[in-house]
């Protein structure tokens, strides 16, 4: 198969120019996690000048560097990855997952002849994920064991501060090794352009610093069991729109995560076999 195959044609995208503020919108109106950046308006356009994900900016409203300047100061040049990884739509789809694993990113644009004609993403790769070897393969052997969790205690800026040292997407929040919630990339940005709304700015900074954890927190969080396939993980990935989910063992404990990351290194370890 090619990257043709499973892409989204259907691209969103979003002018440099604009502000973040319009970025997450068209993020959560579309049910999508990062926007590729062209120089211009209109749907015709089709100059890629960079990408924009949720974490870029999460990362960047959380910086002390920007201060308390409201959302609508921050244009998505300013944000943005400039010149991303780009693919072309023939190429066949290990290319793909190798570059997505490599770089640590969750999708990258597809480009023929200096034109941008899709995006190709995480999702896209998961959505295949049925039939052998994914339904004889259980989460246990791939999920993720080595656990990034945090206190529902803890501020938010901590919560931001370890997702970028530990370059990660997500934390699961626990209180004596019982699983409270789970913490994003994207909860944390929506945090903080709800924050600056209601806040004025000359208060921003230290209530920004007082954040804790728990009050922002999804809660309820879905579980999925360890001996559970690799094929219903991704089934509930995808009806759920969830990048990762606790796994659970014996007793109901926490024992891994399964993210869309893990499963997209089983299909380049696949794709290497064949």
């Amino acid at each position: 198969m090619h990257v043709k195959d499973i892409m989204s044609g259907e691209v969103v995208v979003i002018d440099k120019d604009q502000n973040i503020h319009d970025a997450l919108k068209l993020m959560k109106k579309h049910k999508i996690s990062r926007l590729p950046v062209v120089n211009g308006h209109g749907r015709n356009n089709k100059e890629l000048v960079g990408i924009i994900t949720e974490k870029d900016i999460a990362l960047r409203l959380g910086s002390s560097k920007y201060g308390n300047l409201p959302p609508s100061h921050f244009h998505v040049s300013t944000v943005m990855t400039p010149e991303p990884i780009t693919i072309e739509s023939n190429k066949n789809l290990g290319n793909a997952a190798q570059l997505i694993v490599k770089n640590k990113i969750g999708g990258i644009p597809v480009v023929d002849d200096g034109e941008l004609v899709g995006i190709i993403t995480k999702t896209d790769f998961v959505k295949t994920c049925q039939g052998v070897p994914y339904n004889k393969t259980l989460i246990k052997e791939r999920m993720t064991t080595d656990l990034m969790t945090i206190s529902p205690q803890e501020r938010l800026v901590h919560a931001r501060r370890m997702i970028i040292d530990e370059d990660v997407g997500r934390l699961l929040v626990m209180d004596e090794n019982r699983l409270e919630g789970i913490i994003t990339a994207k909860d944390i940005a929506h945090t903080m352009i709800s924050f600056r709304k209601v806040v004025p700015d000359k208060y921003q900074p230290a209530r920004i610093r007082n954040l804790i954890i728990e009050d922002i927190m999804p809660q309820n969080v879905r579980t999925i069991e360890e001996n559970v396939t690799i094929a219903d993980a991704s089934m509930l990935m995808i009806d759920e729109e969830f990048s990762g989910i606790p796994v659970t063992g014996e007793n109901s404990k926490i024992t891994g995560i399964i993210t869309k990351t893990d499963i997209m290194k089983f299909i380049v370890e696949l794709e290497e076999v064949h």
